[in-house]
């Protein structure tokens, strides 16, 4: 393990007089980490409240030494990380260019240029004249990926980044995760899709009720299908194991 370069201690955060984050703590470092649970258990709010879209109400948000907690989202992503939502949020009439060329100012020099991601997704120079509504759900995805690594930070969080996507397209979100890694980045991937889970991350944070409740491994999940009903709702958790086998 590295050192710490997010650390969450007791957070706290909701919707009006709804709390849902309940006391949230976690550390990670240079690696990527998980964080799976049912849904409604606050994964997505936590992302949101790490990113500054939602406020905290008490607790402790730090990323490399420095507390972020209840800054803007432009701060906080001028710190370095950035940010896949779910949903993607792009622009429906912008071209996938227009989207790249607006995080492109200074990035000459650095790792992730507009000419490198397309390198990472060719698909995407092929439609690079498209706008985003006219793209299929994988190249919204890719470009919100690139558009992400255009921030060229440190911390990369994906909120349910597999959704809705073909396998193909899920195997090669799952190397970017490793790639990055590889090359210094963190990463923090929400999923519900436990197979690209155990695939993008060997470290799972599980929430419930909005709260870390557990960390178990990748190996470990796929070893024990009752534990995988207990925090997933997963059924016939068997086959997860054969095909990871």
């Amino acid at each position: 393990m590295t050192d710490d370069l997010l650390r969450v201690h007791g957070l706290c955060a909701g919707y009006g007089t709804s709390r849902v984050l309940d006391g949230v703590s976690f550390t990670m470092g240079v690696e990527a980490v998980a964080l799976i649970g049912r849904n409604g258990m606050g994964k997505t709010t936590l992302c949101n409240t790490i990113m500054g879209l939602v406020k905290a109400t008490s607790g402790e948000i730090a990323f490399a030494g420095e507390q972020i907690v209840n800054k803007t989202p432009e701060k906080i992503a001028g710190h370095g990380i950035s940010y896949v939502p779910q949903g993607r949020r792009l622009f429906p009439s912008l071209t996938v260019d227009e989207h790249l060329t607006m995080l492109a100012k200074g990035t000459r020099g650095k790792r992730w240029t507009i000419d490198k991601v397309y390198d990472l997704f060719p698909r995407l120079a092929e439609r690079r004249r498209n706008g985003g509504a006219q793209l299929s759900g994988g190249e919204q995805q890719m470009l919100a990926v690139a558009r992400a690594l255009l921030l060229n930070g440190s911390l990369v969080i994906m909120d349910e980044p597999s959704e809705g996507l073909a396998p193909t397209i899920v195997d090669t979100l799952i190397d970017v995760v490793h790639r990055l890694v590889a090359e210094g980045v963190a990463v923090l991937v929400v999923e519900q899709n436990l197979r690209a889970a155990v695939r993008m991350a060997d470290r799972q944070l599980v929430m419930v009720s909005g709260h870390i409740q557990a960390e178990t491994t990748a190996a470990e999940l796929i070893a024990d299908p009752e534990l995988q009903h207990m925090y997933l709702g997963v059924e016939g958790a068997g086959t997860l194991r054969r095909e990871m086998s």
